[in-house]
């Protein structure tokens, strides 16, 4: 820390020269961290790519190399691939049903309450 607490001599030149440093140290501590603010979708991207890195080095070191454990990596996601086809296919098949099933039930109920034709409003006045 720069300077240090006002003791009782708080006149002295001395004293009032660690207060200002201490102002301009704070000043200064206030403006880098303002301009190094960090946003937090790209700090989670950043943490992601560092976690993948971190299993890819722990699978490299398992398998003796590089080549094997990103064979393994290439495996995995080729069985993880097989598995998900068809209950994505499923997915989204059943999504488009209830898609239409909704849009066939919003103009059902469009056409029930959507009144006759309208008819022209009675006057008392005659003509």
């Amino acid at each position: 820390m720069v300077g240090g607490r006002l003791g009782t001599d708080s006149n002295s030149a001395e004293a009032l020269e660690r207060a200002d440093i201490r102002e301009a140290y704070e000043r200064g501590r206030k403006d880098e961290r303002a301009s190094r603010k960090r946003h937090p979708i790209l700090m989670t991207f950043t943490f992601i790519a560092a976690a993948v890195g971190v299993v890819l080095m722990a699978l490299a070191a398992y398998n003796g190399s590089f080549g094997r454990a990103g064979g393994v990596v290439d495996n995995n996601l080729a069985v993880a691939a097989t598995q998900a086809e068809p209950v994505v296919r499923d997915a989204a098949r059943d999504a488009g049903q209830s898609l239409r099933e909704a849009g066939a039930s919003i103009t059902d109920r469009a056409a029930e309450a959507s009144p006759a034709a309208p008819q022209a409003p009675a006057t008392d006045k005659p003509r």
